[in-house]
Parts: C-alpha cells; sequence; structure tokens
C-alpha cells in the first residue's frame, strides 16, 4: 500500500528550505508571502518532538540504535493518520503533505529502511553542486570551509551523533555528499524526482511546476508565479533581517547567505574544489557538475 508523504530529502544546505517555501506560498495561495517561520513541510523528520509525541517512550531514554529502530514505525503512524484525515476532505483540499528530511536513506541496525516505502508517496530529491554546498554548509555551521570540505567526504558523517547534551533533534546519518546523493536516487523500489538547485534558480517556474506534477498536483500557471515572486531570495532575506529565522544556526550571521549558483568559481579555492572533485566527481560528472569551472 502507498504511503501518504512525499519527502523534501537533501544533503545540508541544498535548496531544501527553498522548496518548501515554494510548496508553502503555492498551497497557501496567499495574498502575501508566506511567513518564513510557520512553512509546511515542517518541522524535520529527525526532530525529537515528532519521535516522542508517536512513540509515547522519551527518545532521551533510548539509545542511538533503539531510536533508529523505532522511527520508520513513526513515520507510518504519520502517514496512516494523513490518508485518514485525506479521506475526510473535498477532492480539492486534496494536496500533497510534504515532511523535510536531511537523513541520508540508510537502515537500521535490523535492517530496516529509517525512511519506510510503506510510508512514502515519493521524494523529490534536492541536489547542488558539492562546491557551492561546501560554501553554504561552512557558513551555515560557521565552520572553516577547508573541515566541511573533509566532513562531506566522511561516510561516518552524522549530526547530532554525540551524547553529550540533549538535541531537538535525533541523529541524522548523512554519509558523504556522493553517499547521501546515490543512497537516495539509487534505492530500489523508491519513487523519486531528483531537483538540481541550478535548475530550479533558472527556471524556478517550470521546474517547480514538475515538482508540482510529481506530487499529483496540476499546477495553475497565475498560482506558480505568485509562489515564485513570493519566495524571491531577496524577499526571504528581508523576511529574515526584520523578525530572524528559527532554522538559522545560533553562530552563523544568517541562512540566506547568497543563494546564487556557482559562486564557488570566485570564492573556493582552487585546492579545495580539486579536493571535492576527486571525493566526488563520479556522481558529479553523473548529475551534469562539471569538474572545471564553466562545464
Amino acid at each position: 500500500m502507498t504511503g501518504h508523504i512525499h519527502w523534501l530529502a537533501s544533503y545540508p544546505k541544498s535548496g531544501n528550505t527553498w522548496m518548501r517555501i515554494l510548496l508553502t506560498n503555492y498551497l497557501r495561495d496567499a495574498d502575501e508571502p508566506a511567513d518564513i517561520n510557520s512553512l509546511d513541510g515542517g518541522p524535520i523528520a529527525s526532530a525529537r518532538q515528532i519521535f516522542d509525541d508517536n512513540v509515547g517512550i522519551e527518545a532521551s531514554d533510548l539509545t542511538q540504535d533503539e531510536i533508529e529502530r523505532l522511527r520508520p514505525g513513526v513515520y507510518e503512524l504519520i502517514s496512516d493518520r494523513v490518508g485518514e484525515a485525506r479521506r475526510e476532505l473535498p477532492v480539492d483540499d486534496d494536496f500533497p503533505t510534504f515532511l523535510k528530511v536531511h537523513d541520508a536513506y540508510t537502515r537500521t541496525a535490523d535492517g530496516v529502511p529509517l525512511i519506510s516505502k510503506a510510508a512514502t508517496a515519493g521524494a523529490i530529491y534536492l541536489l547542488r553542486d558539492p562546491r557551492d554546498v561546501a560554501l553554504s554548509f561552512a557558513h551555515h555551521s560557521a565552520r572553516d570551509v577547508e573541515k566541511t570540505v573533509g566532513s562531506m567526504g566522511d561516510p561516518e558523517f552524522a549530526f547530532v551523533d554525540k551524547g553529550t547534551r540533549l538535541h531537538n533533534q535525533l541523529r541524522q546519518r548523512l554519509l558523504t555528499w556522493s553517499g547521501h546523493v546515490t543512497s537516495w536516487v539509487d534505492e530500489p523500489g523508491l519513487r523519486i524526482h531528483v531537483v538540481r538547485y541550478e535548475d530550479l534558480s533558472a527556471d524556478t517556474a517550470a521546474v517547480f511546476s514538475e515538482v508540482l506534477r510529481f506530487a499529483g498536483v496540476d499546477p495553475d500557471p497565475a498560482r506558480v508565479a505568485k509562489a515564485v515572486e513570493f519566495s524571491r531570495f531577496d524577499g526571504l532575506q528581508r523576511q529574515e533581517a526584520d523578525a530572524g529565522f528559527g532554522e538559522k544556526m545560533p553562530r552563523a550571521t544568517s541562512f540566506f547567505r547568497e543563494g546564487r549558483a556557482g559562486s564557488w568559481v570566485e570564492s573556493l579555492g582552487e585546492e579545495l574544489a580539486a579536493r571535492i572533485v576527486s571525493d566526488h566527481g563520479a556522481v558529479m560528472d553523473r548529475f551534469g557538475y562539471g569538474v572545471h569551472a564553466g562545464d
């Protein structure tokens, strides 16, 4: 039986939040831009509160492996509730349910997919040139770019993998950048639609319309155009400057830094760019990211 969740999956800083903003503006169809601090598609799938609310046992009382064994069932419960709610809605209001996720498509210690296929209607995978990801991720994390590049090549890299304090998110295994991409796009039996950040930037309305079609929505051109206008990067920066953004890391100066595709050419440096190509060149070439500036 097909599930009811469309996952918005990505390695961090690859356009996931922008896609959520586009979707929120389209689905709400309001007369003003959506508040960036009140978006659809959240909280993130790894949020501790989602786990605690659905399991009945606090994650803080469990080991990491015990938590991961229970997470697939959490998403199945959410999917079941979505299905029940949708059956009560008029057909015209039956919009897809989206949920953000940064976990790689991994398996629990028992070999069960962490992101349950039984809960899944499909996955939109947001993909971005890893050279741009490195710059944006370093800014987001207030980390050195070289260390960030190293993390992107580390198959053991994970968020929240240390038990030194209680986090508001659960462990998220990211693997390498390449491993993250292939874990989702090559997973057998997973209905998936890949969106390159660069294509979304170049023709937002057309690429976003394809996302809607994938999710079973017949896009209204006027509504798409309004959603694109309400999701412009300069407007998002103004909202963050005026009211802040809850997803900004505490040490980062901003969340919406630049948003420009290809900024690595001027800002990354030849040595680190070459290191990323050495680590990830095969997957980069597969998705059209040439190994030289301008490719």
